[in-house]
């Protein structure tokens, strides 16, 4: 499968569809957009769901910013990162399969902003089930962090 990049969309707009895309596809019961906490990683889109599952997009427009993110010190010692389940998201055709570190998937947007799972190494189908098998050891209290400053920010506001 051999796609050439040609498509432009932001980063922003990358971050908006991978949220919707975490809620409506990976059991994710909330999720958050770069949202900055006291720990290292800051998850272009992070989603949590039951049973201690975490889902992280790592969005990318850029080949130079998808070969500098390798490193990253949490990318070199993955246990370091957060996300159970972690994916790239990009436009259609500018990462390949073969690019991707080990034990990472693969969602690509196409011109008409619709994301489609190109890799999938959590279900053998590629579709968004199965994510309860494998998965990254993680940082349990980075995630934790994400978690009470998400709280602390809606408890503030009240």
């Amino acid at each position: 499968m051999q796609v050439e990049h040609k498509i432009k969309l932001t980063h922003a707009e990358l971050v908006n569809i991978g949220y919707r895309f975490v809620l409506n596809n990976f059991s994710c019961g909330i999720a958050y957009k770069e949202i900055k906490t006291i720990s290292a990683e800051c998850a272009d889109v992070i989603g949590f769901g039951s049973y201690t599952h975490s889902v992280l997009i790592e969005v990318k427009v850029s080949r130079s910013d998808f070969l500098a993110d390798r490193k990253k010190p949490f990318r070199i010692n993955p246990e370091r990162g957060i996300g159970m389940y972690r994916f790239y998201m990009c436009p259609e055709g500018l990462i390949k399969t073969n690019d991707l570190p080990k034990g990472w998937g693969l969602i690509w947007v196409n011109a008409l902003k619709k994301p489609k799972i190109i890799f999938n190494p959590f279900c053998m189908n590629n579709e968004a089930t199965g994510l309860r098998e494998n998965g990254f050891e993680r940082n349990i209290q980075a995630e934790r962090d994400i978690l009470y400053s998400a709280l602390r920010r809606t408890f503030k506001r009240n």
